[in-house]
């Protein structure tokens, strides 16, 4: 049993989740979650999950749409 020193501090806020998928780059702005204050890790409700996932997969005309550079990370 492992105890934590100090416990983690979680705030609600609207966040941009992303995702790359089939090639293509998914954003998705005003995303509620919980966010650790000290690690930005973001955690999503099963309800969240679920909405994102519809998002995605019905592929409705997109509020608007952003060009992004790809570039490759090359060894010199």
């Amino acid at each position: 049993m492992t105890t934590q020193a100090f416990p983690e501090k979680l705030i609600e806020k609207k966040v941009t989740y992303t995702l790359l998928k089939d090639d293509k780059f998914f954003i998705i702005e005003g995303v509620p979650a919980r966010v650790n204050v000290e690690t930005g890790e973001q955690f999503f409700s099963p309800e969240t999950v679920e909405k994102l996932q519809q998002i995605i997969w019905q592929k409705k005309k997109p509020a608007r749409q952003i060009t992004t550079p790809i570039y490759e990370f090359a060894a010199t």
